[in-house]
């Protein structure tokens, strides 16, 4: 069985603006969202799971975004990359106004400039990690592809296991495939889902370590939904997802692993 290896705030306003802004500067947020609201049926009801929401992220900003069980985290980090759309509200990506595009126009402005990190990792299992790296490259075709998907693979640490099949790789080399493949684009955004959330907590802090020097090292902007208080506190600023809506949040130093929030 393989085994990892081991290597490797808040302002106050209506619309919660960035407040450091480490890498690049940008005349205009990467992300902006307006009064953002998500209505679902259940049954004869109609539930709301976000209410007037509006955020703003700037260039080579972290922000986390946490919340207990239910709160509607994952269905937030939806709408912002653009895989799901709002029930009201405006959101702008890269300046261009989702409302204006359909799903596949969302998806063409995704493709080379947005990366993705999953808790569940999200590889194919017939494809070898270096077959999952190169999958967001058939979006955004380039020159020296396999190349660019095994140099991202030697980065994370797994230059040996390019052939390897998911099934061969233990939990935490498969998140490392994950990174490789957010990364093998050279995004401006990536969005992160609990990116630790089904890793031990050794091999969680090793993954961590490996996403914010990534990140650090090519000024990405990064999105991070999490419930570890102390992945939190690393970004830039945090804030807290209740009733629907973001407030600015100041993460415990005790609060480790997978709390409420």
């Amino acid at each position: 069985m393989p085994t990892d290896d081991a290597s490797l705030h808040q302002p106050t306003t209506d619309t919660i603006t960035a407040s450091k802004v480490p890498h690049k500067q940008a005349h205009q947020p990467v992300l902006h969202a307006e009064k953002l609201s998500k209505k679902v049926r259940s049954g004869e009801r109609s539930l709301t799971i976000l209410h007037d929401l509006s955020l703003s992220v700037a260039a080579g900003e972290s922000v986390a975004i946490l919340g207990k069980s239910g709160a509607g985290k994952s269905t937030l980090l939806g709408l912002l990359a653009g895989l799901d759309t709002p029930s009201d509200g405006e959101l702008t990506l890269f300046g261009q106004p989702l409302s204006q595009m359909d799903e596949d126009g969302r998806a063409a402005l995704r493709a080379g400039r947005v990366g993705f990190v999953f808790q569940n990792f999200q590889l194919l299992p017939t494809l070898s990690a270096l077959e999952n790296v190169l999958l967001p490259l058939e979006l955004s075709p380039r020159a020296g592809e396999t190349q660019a998907a095994a140099q991202w693979l030697e980065r994370v640490g797994l230059g040996e296991r390019t052939e390897h099949l998911p099934k061969q790789l233990s939990g935490g080399e498969q998140q490392r495939v994950a990174i490789a493949r957010a990364f093998v684009t050279d995004p401006e955004l990536v969005f992160a889902d609990e990116p630790t959330g089904n890793l031990d907590p050794d091999t969680g802090a090793q993954i961590i370590d490996l996403l914010f020097t990534l990140n650090r090292e090519a000024g990405t902007t990064l999105i991070l939904v999490t419930h570890d208080h102390a992945l939190a506190r690393r970004c830039d600023r945090c804030l807290r997802l209740a009733n629907g809506q973001l407030m600015p949040f100041e993460p415990t130093a005790a609060v480790n692993g997978g709390g409420d929030e």
